[in-house]
Formats: C-alpha cells, sequence, structure tokens
C-alpha cells in the first residue's frame, strides 16, 4: 500500500471548536492535514474564529447525528469535552484514536518541554518559570492551559517551552515524555468531571508517563511521582529545606527561600503578596534549578514577575480597607491558599460562590476557625455553602457581586481585606473568571471614585 493510498484511508476530526480546537484546525491547515470538525454548539458555526480554518462542508454543529464520528481514525477532542460522550465513545468502539492537542504538540516540538500542572497555582508557577528563563537569557515560549494553546508556540520556535497544562488535557495525552514535568499540589476540584479524587489524581499524573526529571512537594503525599528509580527528582517544601533541596527558611522574623542551607532571596524582595504566592516563587526556582540555569537569573526573574491578573491581585485601598481579586481561585484548595497567605491583623470579608463543582465547602472550616472570615455568599452554590459551613459560620447571602461589594465596603475597617475568591465557578453568573474579577474591579473603582 502506498503512503498516498494510507495517507486517503484516515479520516480525522476535531471534537469542539474553542480555542484549543481552532489552534488543532489552524496546524493541521499548514501541514496540509483534510480533517472534518465538529462542535456541540450550534452557535459555533456563527462564530467567525471557530469556522476560519476548517471546511464547513465537512463540518458539524449543534445536535450532531452519531453517524458523522463513523470510520473516524483519529479524534483530537478538545479539554472541555468529558471522554465519556456519546460521540467519542461510538468512535472509540469503532477503533479510533483519541487523543489531545498536547498530543500533535509534543509529536512537532523540537526544543525540551517543561510541564507544570497542580490543583492551584499552576498558572502563576508557569508565569514565574517564563520570566525567570528569560532573565537567563533564553528564548522561552509560555503557553497550553495558561494564554496562548500549545500548537500556536510552534511558530515562536524558541529553545525551551514551558506549558501550564490541566487535567482536562492530561487525561486525554498519551506518552508525552516531557524534559520536566511537576503536579504542585493535590485538592478535590472537577468532581463534576471525575467520580472521584483518584479519577482526578490519575489524570494529573498522567504528566509524568516517561518524564525525564521530576520537581516534587514534599508537602503533598498526592504528589509524589510513581516513576523509575533512575528518575532523577528535585525536592521542594514549605519548610525548612534538606540538603540540595528548595525551601522556605524563616530567621529573626524574616522569610527566605533557600537550597539547602543557602539563603537565595528573602521574600520581602518578591512583588506577589502571600505566603502562597512565595511558594510558588519557590516551585518555579526548583524546576528551574533542575534546568540548571543560573540561579542570578533565576532570583532576578523573581523579583521582576509582578503577577498575573485575577490571582491574589490587588486592586486598590479604600478608607484603608484592601480590595483583592482572586478570581481564579476556582476551587476550595486555592480560596483556602489565598485566605491563608493573605491572614493579618484586620479581617477578611470573602466573597465566595457561583457553580460549586460537586465540592465538599466543609473543608474550608479548619481556615475559617484559624483566621477572622465573615463570608460574602452568591450565586447557584449559595445553599449548598450554608448547609456545608453550618450557622456557626458568619455569612451574609448576596444577590449580586456589587451587592457583596458595597456591603463589605460599608461594613470593613481599616486593615480589613475584601477578598474576591469564590472557591467556584463563575459560568452561573458570568461568562468567565475574567469577567468575574472585571466585575469586581470595576465596582472598587466605583468606590474610589465615590471616596
Amino acid at each position: 500500500m502506498t503512503s498516498a493510498t494510507i495517507a486517503s484511508s484516515e479520516r480525522r476530526l476535531i471534537f469542539g471548536l474553542g480555542a484549543t480546537g481552532q489552534s488543532v484546525a489552524r496546524w493541521w491547515r499548514q501541514q496540509g492535514v483534510a480533517f472534518a470538525a465538529l462542535d456541540t454548539r450550534a452557535e459555533r458555526a456563527d462564530d467567525a474564529a471557530a469556522v476560519a480554518d476548517i471546511d464547513r462542508d465537512k463540518a458539524a454543529f449543534g445536535d450532531i447525528d452519531v453517524a458523522f464520528v463513523d470510520h473516524c481514525t483519529e479524534m483530537i477532542v478538545s479539554p472541555g469535552v468529558a471522554l465519556d460522550h456519546p460521540l467519542i465513545e461510538r468512535a472509540r468502539g469503532q477503533g479510533c484514536r483519541v487523543r489531545g492537542d498536547i498530543d500533535l504538540f509534543m509529536e512537532a516540538a523540537q526544543a525540551p518541554v517543561v510541564g507544570i500542572t497542580g490543583s492551584n497555582g499552576k498558572s502563576t508557577v508557569t508565569s514565574i518559570v517564563g520570566e525567570m528563563i528569560a532573565a537567563c537569557g533564553v528564548k522561552v515560549a509560555v503557553g497550553g492551559n495558561l494564554g496562548r494553546p500549545a500548537l500556536d508556540l510552534l511558530a515562536d520556535e524558541p529553545e525551551l517551552y514551558v506549558l501550564e497544562l490541566s487535567s482536562f488535557q492530561l487525561e486525554r495525552s498519551e506518552t508525552l515524555s516531557l524534559a520536566l514535568a511537576t503536579v504542585l499540589n493535590i485538592s478535590a476540584d472537577h468532581l463534576d468531571r471525575y467520580a472521584s479524587i483518584t479519577d482526578y489524581h490519575r489524570a494529573k499524573h498522567a504528566i509524568y508517563k516517561q518524564v525525564a526529571h521530576v520537581v516534587a512537594n514534599r508537602d503533598d503525599p498526592l504528589t509524589i511521582p510513581l516513576v523509575p528509580e533512575d528518575t532523577p527528582v528535585t525536592w521542594w517544601r514549605s519548610g525548612e529545606p534538606d540538603l540540595n533541596e528548595f525551601g522556605l527558611l524563616e530567621r529573626d522574623g524574616v522569610a527566605w527561600l533557600c537550597r539547602g542551607s543557602e539563603k537565595l532571596l528573602c521574600t520581602d524582595e518578591l512583588q506577589l503578596a502571600g505566603r502562597h504566592n512565595h511558594l510558588n516563587v519557590l516551585a518555579a526556582l526548583a524546576l528551574g534549578g533542575a534546568l540548571k540555569m543560573p540561579l542570578e537569573g533565576l532570583i532576578e526573574g523573581a523579583k521582576q514577575y509582578r503577577g498575573l491578573p485575577h490571582r491574589c491581585q490587588l486592586i486598590g485601598q479604600v478608607k484603608g480597607v484592601r480590595f483583592i481579586d482572586d478570581s481564579k481561585g476556582t476551587n476550595i484548595g486555592a480560596t483556602a491558599a489565598a485566605l491563608e497567605g493573605l491572614a493579618g491583623v484586620g479581617q477578611i470579608w470573602l466573597i465566595i460562590g457561583g457553580q460549586g463543582k460537586g465540592q465538599d465547602f466543609s473543608l474550608l472550616k479548619p481556615v475559617l476557625t484559624r483566621i477572622s472570615v465573615r463570608l460574602l455568599v452568591m450565586g447557584e452554590a449559595t445553599e449548598q455553602i450554608r448547609a456545608d459551613l453550618g450557622e456557626d459560620t458568619p455569612m451574609d447571602v448576596m444577590c449580586s457581586l456589587e451587592d457583596a461589594v458595597t456591603l463589605s465596603a460599608a461594613s470593613a475597617q481599616p486593615g480589613d481585606t475584601v477578598l474576591l475568591s469564590p472557591a467556584c465557578a463563575s459560568f452561573d453568573m458570568f461568562s468567565s473568571y475574567a469577567e468575574r474579577g472585571e466585575r469586581f474591579q470595576a465596582a472598587v473603582a466605583a468606590l474610589e471614585v465615590a471616596a
């Protein structure tokens, strides 16, 4: 059989035409690969970006005839599509190869790839690593689940790729063979998509398949990699480090990021607030160290890093009250970390709620008992939050985000903090966590004008 005959016998399909699916369409179009596409959202048919690189005659939208996936030999499934979708199961039953965009990327990448995942902090750590590597004079491309889709990064032709990878991307990947990989932490998340935290854990650990080097968190047993004994592991922890490991050392009221006994960076020199962010920088230093980058460049990059929008971002102060946007805090672990990191003298007014994703909000009780917090609850998960946390937890039910900002501003005292860290998805009230954060910022700006 000739190569032309083999090629003509292939039927490739993209399932989902969001940002990831569009990047696959662009890539296959550039490579001259024939493909079809489908999206179960009918409105995608009128989305110029979604249809820009597909053949409309080979696309289907809305209610899809199941026969559309018949005889498909390869299906690239976007992260937003659950793998138990009936169309995917039908295709798999016919022997179709189902995988994700990261597999295509890894086949084409000509430079080492660093993969970063975790329940919380992965976007921040990915961005910090990118800034650190650039400060070392290395051409780096950063993306994946953060910012630009992985396949779009190939055009940059960098010396190193740094990818944030979600559990949804990892669960549909084959063997990635990353140069360096880490699972920062694991806490209950996306339990509306996973039957148990065991399944979620399994998806995260797919990042370690045939990895060359691992960075691991000693504090979280769920992140410990099951890799061959000869795979190098660089360790970090939140406390005092062992020899050649990275850790956080406190001396005379000052916190230092260290490697072994060597003090690398005082946390007072960082532009990021909160102990959880200091640990994010520590993890990034461990990753940079594992890549054998010069420490001077890594430290300078850490000092320059100003943070991502909607991740514990200080928006302003009104009458002595800090307003912080952590709209990206979409699970309980992220919100708990923000509360711990920002705890101080004053009370925290926590704006929480949205789509609960099957989480158990009683897991917030330990941190709520240690810190003075009043909850302002909104959105679809309101009744669940009230039931899980009980009547002993101080809280008010809000009709809108703007109402929560108004009430907290009127009630807070100088030294208090108003924190938007919803521990929930945004889609019941907003189009995205970004819109939620922007609405919060607009409400704070209105307070500043009034003041």
